[in-house]
């Protein structure tokens, strides 16, 4: 054991023959920012403590420095307790190292010379590890103690002077930027579309730690100077992104002044050709400049455009801002004028990255500093945590560059492998857009991907099915086993495989048995119809055009398997798209040839890079056994004095029998012990496997209990289906709904407390109104029904309010409502305030709160339909002798109707004149009649609601939480309701676990919601929460959401793709077809052409609109539906 140099880095070497293999520990792995190599196939690693770990990867040729040497050895990170590399027997017999133990010395052999000797650590002093209560006994016998702090001290990372002539450019590498950048030969501009004028938006609302994070960037970026106030016209909302350390970087949303700016067409180089000048690199350097555009000013004339606003002002950049259009194309333009002397010499730069690559170490010292020179003298600093010097092997643009060639990011492999099959078209795209960033790693990539880009095409059905399934997965296994391709060297020796189908167009280019590139297409739907002949031609074609780069001018030489096109240069019958094609052969030095398609030449010359070395693929790992093996050793085990008791067989140990196979079983089952975790071993195969897929507890039980045994087995069966979090997320509750029902006091006087509701939705009436304000009386059921409109401002609904209710029944004490986004506003809370009301509000999802409101609204809505019926016209019209009629009717839980209660008697009607007479309402006694009847209606609903409360509790359970638990929220996948981003019947039923926070009433608690959600009420009733028993760590994410106060996703109409007119029988109602920007892909629905107009105008441009008077509101919405995801259909489609 001793300290030794692995990659400049000093770590903890333990020399063990008793290893097979050579390990690092997984802390180790990450400091030395080497890319690991899948292993061939997964090994479990047996440690001396018998337990076993899982080993995958490999990282290879580190480099060992012992005794002033340098070795390479390959290293399989494992979790290692306190040595960070364990040298095994497969480096030591390579170098047919001797350990000689009593000197504590490694003894290696060298031809020619004297054997090289490592010596170890000599020190005899050992740590040992002592338990607190005989430290205490030391300390009571007089030995002395020294206090000590004891660490995993890992190897920190290198600092400035630690690093070769980067040492030498402080200046380059500041804690932070100096302040405002100089003024350069570029400066961003930001140009405007003709007709442009400032765009200002409001800002958004920030969580708490958001505004807290807002306020502290902006004070930094002030005493920066890299922004001022301003009274600019423009402006633009401020939000935040994690980052990946868990900080929040502050962006602008500049979506608005984007679209009006010219756009900047520099170009940015393409991938392909900055990794081609990296040919014959073995020594490489990494800068990523600090905040690069913040190092590049904004032209003064156009820092007003750059506004922003927030909660704490309105302030303007003078450096260039992250968010804007031309942000990349101007760095980009920069960053090639500095760096123009030496680009594709040995620097190649994309935006802020620089990459310095060289052939020779002393190469390599003299163009890093002609680089860092360069950045010194154009004040250009750079951030060194996140650069990286003297690499053998760099991470650079998603690919791992070394002198071997372009490997895949093994991080982009492990998101592939992750990939869930996709669901949508959308959903498509995304993974063909990761997946062909790698194309050229892929032979046939087109043809293999084919079966999912149809299904992404317009007018294509999705349907997702074995041909999906069967690419999509042959797709990630080809990625994650992508070959190495070499950077080409020179311009000589290029040969090229081509091959075409009906499928598509597949080439393969390769340089000395080294395969460069591959590169794929689909076929053109004219393409189709071409004979074998063009077909062949046209992929070498496709292969000479979009390899140009490599073979203009070179000699190379493509073989085909038709053998005709070795003469098509002589031929002199040719079609006009042959002669084309001959003409662009002629400016090509290439010799075409024939070789069958059996040989396959390609796949034998892929070079593809061994995972291991053969000396460690030929030593043997121990394999993890069978189940049944590996339950007869634990039975073993258990079965020993010191492990039996645990087992609590009691007396099934009696009942034990071991058959021929050498295990013990139980009435005919195999008995599992206790110890090893084979319980949990065999559970998790009954329940989460693909082949049984989460069963329930009883089904898990028969289904293992024919072939296992244990105690207590159905007990612990039903308690592990208890905690699967998978289970709890997804699977309906068949028990009473949680909750007993709690009702508010009756009240002791007319209209004192109310409960009000909005019906929307309803077609426009002439007057302009579209919902109704529904007021009712908690006590005699009176109501007020008000047609408003939903645009109507605050200050509208205040006179309606005060005209309608107060004016009539003076204020009330309280008022029950749900969390309309009216009745949550600051204003309407400050009136009722200042009234001295009390706000009650229903918790998140829960409208039975208000159920009075939701059943007269039921009530309501039946009868406008009946009249709508019957009497024709607009609902308006008939509201007023609705209310009237619901009013003077009779309601069950009061015995009499509402008037009635109110006003001591009803009504009089056509129907009812001889019972409310003239001569029924004279006197006083009328007066003392209503008050005894408030008092017998307060007795009648103290009846109704023990009724109620009776009925209601029989079918619900009592449920109660503490603070603390962890629980799971319940989302409707049903009715196309979208909660927390989650849609459709397969989504999971429950989202979570969260901890609850604080107990609200008897049966509401308030949770402890992400960031996310802090939008949305955070006190639910309990019939939506489940408790969480599962032990996993597990939190469902809640990305990309776009959602509103009340959980639904916020969806846009992106244009108008087609117009339409219903005609009815005394009506035309002008309909569109408006496409959406639904999440699930693209979404069209018929909507009516004036409510869109007033609610989304800028969809409609310059198209003319349908006139209003072509259209009549006057219809109820039960006979033309309008609200998303109902059908609308035109007339020639009903």
């Amino acid at each position: 054991m001793g300290k030794f140099l692995l990659d400049n880095i000093y770590v903890t070497v333990l020399f063990d023959s008793g290893a097979d293999t050579s390990y690092m520990s997984v802390k180790m792995c990450q400091l030395l920012k080497r890319a690991p190599t899948l292993l061939p196939t997964k090994h479990v690693v047996e440690l001396a403590n018998g337990k076993s770990l899982e080993a995958t990867h490999v990282v290879q040729g580190c480099n060992l420095i012992l005794a002033g040497q340098a070795f390479t050895i390959d290293l399989i990170p494992i979790v290692l307790g306190s040595f960070d590399v364990v040298v095994g027997m497969d480096w030591l017999s390579q170098h047919q190292a001797e350990i000689l133990c009593s000197e504590k010395v490694i003894r290696i052999p060298r031809s020619g010379q004297e054997p090289l000797e490592v010596q170890g650590d000599k020190s005899g002093a050992v740590v040992g590890i002592i338990s607190f209560l005989k430290a205490q006994k030391c300390l009571r016998k007089g030995h002395t103690a020294i206090l000590a702090l004891v660490t995993d001290a890992l190897a920190k990372e290198r600092k400035l002077e630690d690093i070769p002539v980067v040492r030498d450019y402080p200046q380059v590498f500041p804690e932070d930027l100096p302040g405002l950048p100089p003024h350069r030969q570029v400066e961003f501009q930001i140009e405007l579309a003709p007709g442009a004028a400032p765009i200002a938006r409001a800002p958004y609302r920030l969580a708490p730690s958001e505004l807290e994070e807002l306020s502290k960037q902006l004070q930094e970026l002030l005493e920066k100077g890299f922004i001022r106030p301003s009274s600019s016209p423009w402006g633009a909302p401020v939000l935040f992104v994690k980052k990946k350390d868990g900080t929040f970087r502050m962006c602008i949303d500049y979506r608005e002044l984007n679209k009006v700016t010219v756009k900047n067409r520099y170009p940015l180089p393409r991938i392909d050709d900055l990794f081609d000048q990296l040919q014959g690199s073995c020594y490489y350097s990494k800068i990523d400049l600090r905040s690069g555009y913040h190092q590049l000013r904004v032209r003064d004339e156009d820092v007003s455009k750059t506004a922003f606003r927030t909660r704490y002002g309105h302030y303007e950049f003078l450096v260039m801002p992250f968010g804007l259009t031309n942000a990349p194309a101007v760095f980009m333009d920069l960053m090639n004028r500095v760096c123009k002397p030496y680009l594709d010499k040995f620097v190649i730069v994309f935006i802020d990255d620089i990459l310095i690559y060289s052939k020779s170490q002393q190469e390599h010292e003299h163009h890093l500093r002609l680089i860092l020179e360069l950045l010194r003298k154009e004040q250009l600093y750079a951030k060194l945590s996140k650069c990286d010097f003297w690499l053998r092997e760099v991470h650079f643009l998603g690919h791992v560059v070394n002198k071997d060639g372009i490997h895949v990011d093994p991080s982009k492999v492990d998101s592939i492998r992750n990939w869930p099959a996709p669901r949508t078209p959308t959903e498509i795209r995304q993974f063909l857009g990761l997946a062909g960033y790698y194309r050229r790693f892929i032979k046939d990539f087109s043809r293999i991907a084919q079966p999912l880009t149809l299904l992404t095409q317009k007018g294509v059905t999705y349907r997702w099915g074995n041909t999906q399934e069967t690419a999509f997965q042959y797709l990630k296994d080809r990625l994650c086993s992508a070959p190495i391709l070499s950077l080409p060297e020179g311009t000589d020796d290029f040969v090229v495989y081509c091959d075409a189908s009906i499928q598509g167009l597949g080439c393969v280019l390769m340089q000395r048995d080294k395969v460069i590139a591959y590169a794929s297409r689909q076929l053109k739907v004219h393409e189709r119809n071409y004979t074998t002949h063009d077909l062949e031609l046209g992929a070498v074609v496709f292969a000479l055009k979009i390899w140009r780069h490599y073979l203009y001018g070179t000699r190379c030489t493509i073989y085909t398997d038709h053998r005709s096109l070795e003469h098509i240069l002589k031929q002199k019958d040719l079609n006009m798209r042959q002669r084309r094609w001959v003409e662009l052969l002629n400016d090509y030095e290439c010799a075409i040839k024939y070789h069958p398609g059996k040989a396959n030449v390609v796949a034998d010359a892929l070079s593809r890079k061994d995972t291991l070395p053969k000396r460690v693929r030929a030593l043997q790992l121990t394999i993890q056994s069978s189940l049944p093996a590996q339950i007869r050793a634990a039975q073993i085990e258990a079965l020993k004095p010191e492990n039996v008791k645990a087992e609590a067989l009691r007396g099934s140990r009696q009942q034990m029998e071991q058959k021929a196979d050498g295990a013990y079983y139980v009435t005919g089952r195999i008995w599992v012990p206790l110890y090893g975790g084979l319980r949990e071993l065999v559970m998790d195969e009954a329940h989460k496997s693909r082949y049984s897929v989460h069963p329930g507890s009883d089904k898990m039980y028969h289904d293992i209990s024919t072939t296992y045994w244990w105690p207590s087995m159905k007990a612990h069966i039903a308690t592990y289906v208890g905690k699967c979090l998978t289970c709890a997320r997804v699977k309906v509750e068949y028990q009473k709904p949680a909750g007993l029902l709690q009702q508010p006091k009756i009240p002791q006087w007319k209209w004192e407390e109310i409960s009000m509701d909005f019906v929307t939705g309803l077609p426009r009436s002439q007057r302009g109104n579209d919902t109704i304000w529904v007021v009712v009386d908690r006590l005699t059921k009176s109501a007020h029904f008000l047609p408003i409109k939903e645009t109507d401002k605050f200050s509208t609904l205040t006179d309606v309010y005060l005209k309608e209710v107060v004016s009539r029944h003076g204020v009330p004490t309280s008022i029950i409502s749900d969390r309309d986004a009216r009745f949550t506003s600051e204003l309407w809370q400050a009136m009722h305030k200042s009234f001295g009301s009390r706000l009650d509000m229903s918790t998140a999802y829960h409208p039975q709160t208000d159920g009075q409101s939701e059943r007269t609204i039921q009530t309501l809505e039946d009868m406008l339909r009946a009249c709508v019926i019957d009497f024709g016209n607009g609902w308006e019209k008939h509201l007023p002798l609705v209310e009237f009629s619901y009013n003077n009717s009779y309601h069950t839980s009061i015995q009499a109707a509402p008037f009635e209660a109110l006003y001591g008697s009803k009504c009089r009607s056509p129907l009812c004149w001889a019972e409310v007479g003239d001569s029924q309402i004279t006197g006083p006694e009328i007066v003392v009649d209503a008050t005894e009847k408030i008092a017998q209606i307060r007795q009648r609903m103290a009846a109704a609601r023990d009724r109620q409360k009776a009925y209601a509790d029989k079918r619900r359970k009592p449920l109660e939480f503490e603070v603390g638990d962890r629980v799971l929220l319940k989302v409707s996948p049903w009715k196309g309701v979208v909660r927390f981003d989650k849609r459709g019947k397969l989504n999971p039923r429950y989202v979570g676990p969260f901890e609850i926070i604080e107990k609200i009433g008897k049966v509401a608690y308030k949770l402890n919601l992400p960031a996310e959600l802090g939008a949305v009420h955070n006190v639910f009733h309990v019939s939506n929460l489940k408790k969480c028993l599962s032990d996993e760590n597990l939190i469902i994410p809640f990305k990309e959401l776009t959602i509103d106060e009340r959980l639904q996703f916020v969806e846009e109409p992106v244009e108008i793709t087609d117009r339409d007119v219903k005609v009815l029988k005394h009506k035309r109602i002008p309909l569109v077809r408006v496409r959406w920007n639904s999440k699930r892909g693209p979404e069209y629905t018929w909507e009516r052409e004036d409510r869109m107009t007033e609610k989304y105008p800028h969809i409609f441009g310059n198209q003319a609109t349908t006139t209003e008077a072509e259209a009549t509101t006057s219809e109820f919405r039960d006979e033309i539906p309008d609200q998303r995801g109902e059908d609308v259909t035109p007339q020639e489609n009903q």
